[in-house]
Parts: C-alpha cells; structure tokens; sequence
C-alpha cells in the first residue's frame, strides 16, 4: 500500500490527486508490477512449469515404454520370420525329396512298361512266327501233293497201276 500512496498524492487544497509526472509514476508503476508479477506470479508460474515438466516426462516415459514394445515386437517378429524361413526351407527340402521319389518311381513304372511292351513284343512276334511256319507247312505240304499227285498222273499208267495193285495184294495175301 505504500506504492499507492506514491501514486496518488495528498493535495492541501483539493484532497486526493493523481500524480502525472511520467517519468515518477512509470518507474513506480513497473515496480510494482514486477514486484506483484514476481509475488503471484511465482507460484503460477512454478506450477505451469512444473505441470509442463511433468507432462514432458510422462510424454518422455509413454515414448520409452512405446520403444520397448517395439523393440519386443521386432525381436518377436524377427523371431517370427526366423520360424517361417526355417518352415519354407523344410518344405521345399521336401518337395525336391518327394520330387525325387516320384522321378525314381516315374522311372521304374517305364523301365516296367519297357519290359513289358518288349515281352509283349516278343510275345507277338512268336505267335507271328509259328502261325508263319504253320502257314509255310500248309503251303509246301499242298505244293508236295500237287506234285506228287502231278507226277503220278504222269507217271502212273494202266499197266503199272495193275502191277503195283498186283505187288500190294501178293504182300497182304502172303503174309495172311
């Protein structure tokens, strides 16, 4: 209160008045607004820099703790990653297995087939032969009489055909 009476001084004849010197009263007044500043002002002040600080470190705790789950979350992931390329190399490790089987089994059905159709072949081939050998029999048997028949219509005569029937009943009535 003593600041104010600076500001207003006591007039003898009118009572109370406003002091108007600029330079006295600014000086006075920024006085007392730097004293009522740093007073009130203290403790607002401290309380806006200790809530600013405080939510800084909370910002700063809430971006560590998001840092670490990240970082689990990668090395959970990474891990993740690990299993799947150990997975996909068991798999293709059993696919070229499985596409090995298969090559060999692909190859022993042929080679079966093979001997087969050969056997098959052979087979045939006999049966072509034989029926062949029967035919040629056929025909050299049929060429054989007609020779043979040719030749005795040639050959054969009365007289020897009395002759042989003569030889042929003395053989069966001189052993009757």
């Amino acid at each position: 209160m003593g600041n104010f009476w600076l500001l207003a001084t006591e007039a003898t004849e009118h009572g109370f008045g406003l002091n108007f010197d600029v330079l006295e009263t600014n000086l006075v007044n920024l006085v007392i607004i730097i004293g009522v500043l740093v007073y009130f002002g203290r403790s607002a002040v401290g309380k806006t820099l200790a809530t600013r600080r405080e939510e800084i470190e909370n910002a700063i705790k809430d971006a560590e703790e998001r840092q670490r789950k990240a970082a689990s979350a990668l090395k959970e992931q990474e891990q993740n990653l690990a299993q799947a390329q150990a997975q996909a190399e068991k798999i293709r490790q059993q696919a070229v297995e499985r596409a090995a089987s298969a090559k060999a089994a692909i190859l022993a059905k042929s080679d079966e087939d093979i001997q087969r159709l050969k056997d098959t072949a052979a087979q045939d081939l006999e049966a072509e032969q034989s029926r062949v050998i029967a035919e040629l029999k056929k025909r050299v048997v049929a060429l054989a009489m007609q020779r043979v028949e040719s030749q005795i219509r040639d050959e054969l005569n009365d007289d020897l055909q009395h002759q042989l029937i003569g030889q042929c009943i003395a053989r069966v009535g001189g052993n009757g």
